[in-house]
């Protein structure tokens, strides 16, 4: 058995060594295959493996079996939801409101609009009670995207008393959306 695992190849994209002092080729495998807790890997925090088997039928082994690694699955952090507004509710929501008000115009289809999604949710928890934050699907409501003629996703205007103040287009970082803020508060 100890040749077949040297004998596997695993790419060093995978962190695994053949020698040296980190995990040898034989133990990765065995990490793979369930005999060693693969969680407790150091710098694998939040990450799952999918392992599946695949025979070595095909190069005449007939009895052996190989765990490879068919996904590294991430799973999200947590999170501060922020609040969607729709059309009926953006005169009280966003206009009437006595804080400056952040509003993120973006779509679920937009990667830089995930992208800035995390930092939009720590704005929100930093600034609680002094700024209101909320997001506007500009899929499903268009009509207050044209009405602010929104013409590139993600972005970001700031109000205060009902008024459009600043206007921030792209997934810019939060120092960028820090200092924006800081002037309206």
């Amino acid at each position: 058995m100890a040749t077949l695992l040297e004998s596997i190849s695993i790419p060093r994209s995978f962190g695994f060594s053949t020698t040296g002092s980190g995990p040898t080729m034989a133990s990765s495998v065995r990490a793979l295959s369930g005999s060693r807790n693969v969680s407790s890997f150091a710098g694998f925090n939040g990450l799952k493996i999918q392992p599946s088997k695949h025979t070595l039928a095909s190069v005449g082994l007939k009895n052996a079996t190989v765990i490879r690694r068919k996904g590294i699955v991430c799973e999200a952090q947590d999170t501060l939801e922020v609040a969607a507004v729709t059309e009926a509710a953006w005169q009280s929501q966003v206009l009437d409101c006595d804080l400056p008000v952040l509003v993120e115009f973006w779509a679920p289809w937009c990667g830089p609009c995930r992208m800035i999604h995390p930092v939009i949710s720590e704005l929100s928890k930093e600034y609680s009670g002094k700024l209101k934050c909320y997001k506007v699907n500009t899929d499903e409501c268009a009509a207050v995207a044209t009405q602010y003629g929104i013409r590139s996703i993600p972005t970001v205007i700031i109000f205060k008393n009902g008024e459009k103040k600043d206007t921030i287009i792209g997934a810019v970082p939060k120092t960028t959306l820090t200092a924006s803020i800081q002037k309206f508060l």
